[in-house]
């Protein structure tokens, strides 16, 4: 191979004074798929955002064609020809294909010149094998696959160079996914370099031809592709496998007081889901983005109005359809968007933590003892608390409340340091000794072997595998990402 496209020399970033990414390099050549692994919190997305010019990095250099280069922005990476499709879809349904194209592209023409740029845009979508779609056509109208087509489209439309791939599969079907795979080796064989981020362990070996593993921020290994297995990538990602700490209690055989979850489905995203929760035990559902395990709760809580099914909780009907009904019947949902559906940031911590029940309310300064919250910020807006404190705070509005039976958490700890981590996996630990159902999802191997009494493993809407009892990280690593027959 030529002189390597893509440099990246001995990357660092911390934040607060933790590393996040320690001296991490890599290179990658023009028309190379470079995958890049590692479990969530290894340092990817940190490495991913250094690139693109939304993160800069503490030390060390990226070098693109033999030219060292500042990416201080996504408008200097993107005019350097660095291009991101992120995981989450940034394309706007209400407006036409070729409109998505131009939309934030710093050297998009002006309204005068739109013939040329249609003509552009049918070029590119030739390219990558879009033929079939019209620059004309509304986003809204495509499938999530086209989408995430027109996600490549859009960034090729900008005459990159280096095109980094963040989770592009993550919410596809496999028949959407091999579309985007035929998508990315036409991208790699004009000559640009790609870099691969993805969970799903086959399709990186499937496509790629080198991968570098990162775990605890560091780069553990560079490897070709065709070397490795799903089984040797497992070890590289994980290192040491953790262990699962055993229950404190024995679960209440009283199933009057379960969660009874029965055949939930929710259109395009959830199949058939079907559990029964016994109160005194932690429940957690093991999958990654788009496997199912978040649509399983937020389905419970009455915030996907589609859904299909029966939930009862204490023997009584859940009207999970709203999100009264079910907070009515006993259920309390922690989001894993803290910021956006959970806190009233300018709002006080006493306010936050009384929010859902300021008709009776408990006075604040017990539950942030409860919850293990300073006193001294009660006065405090929730705002100016580190991410730890904000989410003991919303665990905590949840906690010692008569009316609540059910704790539904969406990954508890995300954006949590260790010692947060441990303080709200007590709380939850707590919340389950005193009798409630407990059922949480996570992507974190770590959390979920620690905190998980039972483990339902999912991936593409289906529950794969159920552990009872124990199991080690590489089997749960497996079942979340191989893909095999869901039960």
């Amino acid at each position: 191979m030529t002189q390597p496209l893509v440099v990246i020399d001995a990357l660092a970033r911390s934040f607060a004074g933790v590393p996040a990414v320690r001296e991490v390099s890599l290179t990658v050549g023009a028309g190379e798929i470079h995958a890049l692994c590692g479990h969530n919190g290894a340092g990817k997305s940190t490495v991913v955002k250094m690139l693109s010019g939304q993160l800069t990095p503490d030390a060390g250099r990226v070098l693109l064609a033999g030219e060292e280069v500042d990416l201080r922005s996504r408008q200097v990476a993107q005019q350097l020809g660095v291009a991101l499709v992120d995981q989450e879809l940034s394309v706007v349904p209400a407006l036409t294909v070729l409109e998505n194209m131009m939309l934030g592209d710093i050297d998009a023409p002006l309204i005068k010149r739109r013939r040329a740029a249609a003509e552009r845009c049918r070029e590119i979508l030739r390219d990558i094998g879009l033929e079939r779609l019209r620059p004309g056509q509304l986003v809204s109208t495509l499938s999530l696959g086209e989408r995430q087509l027109v996600e490549i489209a859009k960034a090729l439309s900008q005459r990159a160079r280096v095109v980094i791939l963040d989770e592009p599969t993550a919410t596809l079907s496999e028949a959407e996914s091999q579309t985007v795979f035929a998508a990315v080796r036409r991208v790699a064989a004009r000559g640009c370099a790609v870099i691969f981020v993805s969970h799903r362990l086959p399709e990186v070996l499937e496509l790629c031809d080198t991968v570098t593993v990162l775990r605890d921020g560091r780069r553990v290994t560079t490897a070709p592709a065709a070397e490795l297995t799903v089984e040797r990538l497992i070890v590289h990602m994980l290192g040491e496998t953790p262990h699962r700490l055993e229950a404190s209690r024995q679960p209440d055989p009283d199933l009057t007081h379960a969660l009874r979850i029965e055949h939930l489905r929710v259109p395009g995203r959830l199949a058939d889901f079907t559990l029964t929760a016994r109160a005194g035990r932690i429940y957690a559902l093991a999958g990654q983005l788009g496997s199912g395990a978040s649509d399983v709760l937020r389905a419970v809580a009455g915030l996907h109005p589609t859904a299909d099914g029966s939930v009862e909780l204490r023997d009584r009907a859940v009207p999970f359809r709203s999100p009264v009904g079910a907070a009515r019947a006993g259920i309390a949902f922690v989001s894993n968007d803290r910021k956006g559906e959970g806190l009233f940031l300018d709002q006080s911590v006493a306010r936050n933590l009384t929010a859902t029940r300021l008709h009776k309310a408990r006075t604040a300064r017990s539950l942030a003892a409860r919850a293990g919250l300073p006193e001294d910020r009660l006065a405090d807006p929730v705002r100016a608390l580190s991410g730890g404190n904000q989410q003991k705070v919303f665990v905590g509005r949840s906690l010692d409340r008569p009316d609540v039976h059910a704790l539904l958490l969406d990954e508890p700890t995300r954006g949590v340091d260790v010692g947060g981590r441990a303080a709200i996996h007590r709380l939850l630990r707590d919340a389950a000794d005193a009798g409630l159902v407990v059922v949480f999802a996570s992507t974190e191997l770590e959390e979920l072997l620690e905190l998980g009494d039972v483990i339902l493993t999912m991936r593409d809407g289906r529950v794969v595998e159920t552990y009872q009892g124990g199991t080690d990280g590489a089997a749960l690593m497996r079942d979340m990402t191989e893909g095999k027959d869901a039960a």
